[in-house]
């Protein structure tokens, strides 16, 4: 990385930062530029020389955030992608327990800034952060459980829509229910059915 790009990376995370302080104290809607920028003691022709609204760098925020969730599990995270095709079927689940439950916790020590990107869904592109565990996770599994691939696709708006909707409906209740709960009920709702169903 460069001078220039060291710069630049290093503006964007303090807009990213004051963006996150500023959700401590009131709701995305009435965030402003001006807040952000004073905040992040940047000008406004810094803040769009960076950026178009501020749904793009709540985008950009919550990207970071997540990058700081998943460079807490890359060993972990190799172990399972990498031995998806060698487990038991009834081991194949679209989620773990040891995955969930820091999940939930990032999602929940990070809730205001996850509860702006739900209100506000559309602007966000909140469905594209979700790529990796459709293509690394659910399409492998399904892949082994032999749906037809023209099936898989409303098979993962499923699995995650219903994850997705569980997180909102507990960001509504400003994660006032335990983490171990939320977590089991979402392994209540993704597991599939054990092989004793079928005939």
């Amino acid at each position: 990385m460069n001078k220039s790009e060291s710069k630049y990376f290093n503006t964007a995370l303090r807009m990213d930062e004051a963006l996150l302080a500023l959700l401590e104290e009131k709701a995305l809607e009435y965030i402003t530029v001006k807040e952000i920028c004073h905040q992040a003691g940047v000008n406004r022709s810094t803040f769009y020389l960076h950026y178009e609204t501020i749904s793009d760098l709540v985008n950009e925020t919550l990207e970071m955030i997540n990058q700081r969730f998943l460079s807490y599990f890359p060993q972990q995270e190799e172990e399972v992608l990498g031995n998806m095709g060698s487990r038991e079927r009834e081991d194949l689940v679209l989620v773990t327990r040891e995955y969930l439950l820091p999940y939930l916790r990032f999602i929940r020590d990070n809730k205001k800034v996850y509860w702006a990107a739900f209100r506000n869904p559309g602007s966000m592109q909140a469905h594209t952060r979700y790529g990796d565990l459709k293509q690394h996770i659910l399409g492998p599994i399904l892949e082994r459980f032999e749906v037809p691939a023209a099936h898989c696709p409303y098979y993962m708006a499923y699995y995650v829509e219903g994850i997705i909707a569980i997180v909102r409906e507990w960001l509504r209740r400003d994660c006032t229910d335990e983490v171990e709960m939320i977590a089991d009920i979402i392994e209540s709702c993704v597991r599939p059915r054990n092989g004793s169903d079928e005939k």
